[in-house]
């Protein structure tokens, strides 16, 4: 009995420290310098548009990494970080949004949702939130709709320390299928009359979720549909899964052993 009893608190012994590697994965340790996150961009305005972003951090350096498709050919994408350092609560919105029931989710329904600008994604000059609307400093698509955007920006703390909180959302929808922002397709926008809706109603959006991923992946950033995490995290689970092996097999051994130990022990004590 009381080589079996040994043998079973062996055994919870070792699980305590394998369920630790596998938590860990989630901790906030995983937010720290130098660690990258994936965001997976999906369409809003049924546009089509989708992709992948990258938001890798060291020290007060965001690099902001975008590739996405289906977006207006030739045109400019107003972009941004949108969210609270704050800690309020925002995420992407949906076609419910669409409070006015126009057929199109404009940005200021939209807010509602992922919260205001926190940081304009433009080409060049400040990434102020002011310069939401710069379009003359926004990315431009190709003839294809696919657009390619890399920047590294200088960062507050709060943003470093909240970045799991921001989302990117990506601007411009050709309701008309005429490739190009006109009046026609939606009327003006309700932030500037001056523009199109078709240029400042969001395109698509992602939020980052779950944990960091190590680094940037090998070959660039994936652009399509499914999951981006499920690119990265994987390699990270299986690394904990050898580790929970191990400790779980070399607890094995240890019990199989004395076990051994324990059955000779009653044989010789038998025999005498």
């Amino acid at each position: 009995m009381i080589a079996k009893r040994t043998g079973r608190l062996v055994v919870f012994a070792a699980l305590p420290a394998a369920m630790f590697l596998t938590v860990g994965l989630s901790s906030p340790a995983l937010a720290e310098d130098g660690k990258a996150y994936q965001i997976d961009l999906q369409q809003l305005n049924n546009s089509g548009s989708r992709g992948t972003a990258m938001l890798s951090i060291k020290g007060n350096q965001l690099t902001v990494q975008i590739e996405s498709e289906g977006m207006v050919p030739g045109q400019p994408s107003a972009q941004h970080l949108h969210g609270s350092t704050n800690g309020h609560d925002f995420h992407c919105p949906d076609a419910s949004d669409d409070t006015n029931a126009d057929g199109v989710l404009s940005n200021t329904e939209a807010t509602v949702d992922y919260g205001n600008i926190n940081i304009s994604l433009t080409t060049s000059g400040d990434t102020l939130a002011t310069s939401g609307l710069a379009v003359d400093r926004m990315p431009v698509s190709d003839k294809q709709g696919k657009l390619s955007y890399k920047r590294t920006l200088t960062v507050s703390k709060d943003v470093v320390d909240h970045i799991k909180d921001l989302h990117i959302v990506q601007h411009g929808i050709d309701r008309n299928k005429n490739d190009k922002y006109d009046f026609d397709g939606a009327g003006p926008s309700e932030l500037d009359p001056k523009l199109p809706q078709e240029a400042t109603a969001p395109t698509n959006c992602g939020m980052v979720m779950g944990a960091s991923v190590g680094s940037i992946p090998v070959g660039g950033i994936e652009t399509g549909g499914g999951s981006p995490q499920s690119s990265a995290v994987p390699t990270a689970l299986a690394g904990s899964a050898a580790a929970v092996s191990v400790a779980v097999v070399g607890a094995l051994v240890v019990v199989r052993r004395r076990r051994a130990l324990a059955v000779r022990t009653e044989s010789l004590g038998s025999a005498a």
